[in-house]
């Protein structure tokens, strides 16, 4: 970082990116940053929005998206604010001797989409776009990638983002709903009340409600004690794309969100680098649009009635118990859950402190209609279905013999249960795009399917070992049934047929959806 850089106010913000902001007024939008006088260069990013003109509908949703498409995959650099000179990744303030760029504690990146690119922007990473988390908070910085210095992580794919975010609110009101029942009950009864914790079919444990008005969640399982469901970070521990989003802006980019620094912090300049207002709440938002935009994954069929029968019967062994032949994937692996709304809003009312949660300015899409396509499908009379194979629970996937997983040594927030460190837990992957989102595990360090199902341990090993137990064409079918799920082409349906020259068609006759979704 250059010392003593400063930035100084555009006269305009008429230049917009691609007529992105042509609803806008210089007086309406955040001026952009411009590089010193002295200083022969200019920003990356030409324009930021004010989430009071989103709110107000200033922009349309295209033009909200495309905003937001590009802070994703634009290029930060120092006129833009890139480089968080005098603070840690955390936020930490710490003085500013430490490497602009380090691999380790990062920054590490230049752009959202350098990391989340495949099968395309917004995607999963390759094992080299891996991240070192918790060294981002080192003072000073590590160059070491060793276990003892931060948990390795691979990047996940955004698809489908949008509906795993409501389910995990919904989910939430349910938990939260139980908890506060019982805790009336309780005060009522004048005794406890013990009660069990369950939401959209998926088991949470249970909990106690004291007549004092206390809680003791000793019981809870898979969630933290909050009951809050954290969908995004592979520990599921962060609550809502924002937080993700803001998050990521600091640590891997050095890029300050108003809404936790300038704001929350009440600094301008928190990280002296001379740039004030780096990522407006607007343009936070815009970000959260663009990822929540995304299409949900889907299918992808053959054309030979053969080789669909195969997938078929690979199907039918994912999701059969044990005691009819199955492996019983889908205990964890739930294959589809049911949002009561189709509504996606911005933002997310559990957010954190140092996330904007203000509901009274927030924007909403309908999932069903909204976005880039595929979209979720529409239940009569209002909701929609989300088939992501996931339960947004966290488990313990070792034992003594079978701890490919267990390789971390720091819990990251997540409670111990059940005698056994927080650190092994994780939350259950999405499979509904296990296909192009390779390579697997959450350091990404297993590069088929089968080795990721081979390394299930603790709570999923009786599934492992059916699966193990089984002729291998039936395992073949399992495969080749999850390489049926994945992120298909903007704009298709959700459902496509694969010709025999291995070209994706439009599958508008959905009458292949019933059994094969």
């Amino acid at each position: 970082m250059l010392k003593g850089f400063r930035v100084s106010a555009a006269v305009s913000a008429a230049v917009a990116l691609g007529g992105l902001l042509a609803l806008a007024s210089p007086a309406q939008a955040h001026e952009p940053h411009a590089c010193a006088d002295w200083y022969p260069d200019s920003p990356n990013i030409k324009q930021h929005i004010e989430q009071s003109n989103v709110a107000a509908g200033a922009y349309s949703y295209r033009d909200l998206v495309r905003h937001g498409e590009s802070l994703f995959s634009g290029v930060f650099n120092i006129c833009d604010g890139q480089g968080r000179p005098a603070t840690t990744g955390t936020g930490a303030k710490r003085v500013p001797d430490e490497p602009t760029f380090i691999r380790t504690s990062a920054p590490e990146s230049n752009a959202c989409a350098g990391c989340h690119a495949q099968p395309r922007v917004g995607g999963a990473g390759d094992f080299v776009a891996n991240v070192f988390v918790l060294a981002q908070a080192r003072d000073p910085v590590t160059d070491s990638v060793s276990g003892e210095e931060s948990n390795e992580r691979n990047t996940l794919g955004m698809f489908g983002a949008g509906p795993i975010e409501m389910l995990s609110r919904e989910i939430t009101a349910d938990l939260h709903a139980i908890r506060g029942a019982a805790v009336a009950d309780a005060v009522q009864a004048g005794s406890p009340q013990t009660v069990p914790l369950s939401s959209k079919g998926v088991d949470f444990g249970s909990l106690t409600a004291y007549a004092d008005g206390s809680v003791n969640t000793d019981g809870v399982r898979g969630v933290d004690a909050d009951l809050v469901i954290k969908p995004f970070h592979q520990a599921g521990v962060v609550v809502s794309l924002r937080e993700f989003t803001v998050n990521a802006l600091n640590h891997h980019h050095g890029m300050q969100a108003e809404e936790r620094f300038d704001l929350s912090i009440g600094d301008p300049d928190w990280d002296e680098d001379g740039i004030e207002r780096e990522v407006t709440i607007g343009d936070v938002t815009a970000m959260v649009m663009f990822q929540a935009s995304l299409g949900v994954p889907g299918r992808v069929l053959p054309a030979d009635p053969g080789a669909r029968a195969r997938i078929d019967r690979g199907e039918g062994l994912f999701l059969a118990s044990m005691g009819a032949g199955g492996a019983d994937c889908a205990s964890c692996h739930v294959p589809e859950m049911t949002l009561g709304s189709e509504t996606f809003s911005e933002p997310n009312p559990y957010n954190p402190a140092g996330t904007w949660a203000d509901t009274a300015m927030a924007y909403s899409i309908d999932l069903t209609k909204q976005g880039e396509g595929p979209h979720l499908e529409k239940i009569p009379g209002g909701g929609a279905v989300v088939r992501a194979y996931t339960d947004l629970k966290r488990h313990n996937l070792c034992d003594d013999e079978v701890n490919f997983f267990c390789n971390e040594q720091f819990d990251q927030g997540r409670p111990h249960q059940d005698g056994v460190p927080g650190k092994n837990f994780f939350l259950t992957r999405k499979l509904w795009d296990v296909a192009n989102s390779a390579p697997y595990g959450h350091r990404g360090d297993l590069t088929t399917i089968t080795d990721a199902i081979d390394a299930h341990g603790g709570e999923a090993r009786a599934s492992r070992d059916a699966f193990q137990a089984m002729p291998i064409k039936d395992q073949a079918a399992i495969v080749v049934f999850l390489k049926s799920l994945r992120v298909l082409p903007p704009g298709s349906p959700p459902v496509v047929i694969e010709g025999k020259d291995g070209r994706l068609a439009s599958a508008n006759d959905m009458k292949v959806r019933g059994a094969n979704n």
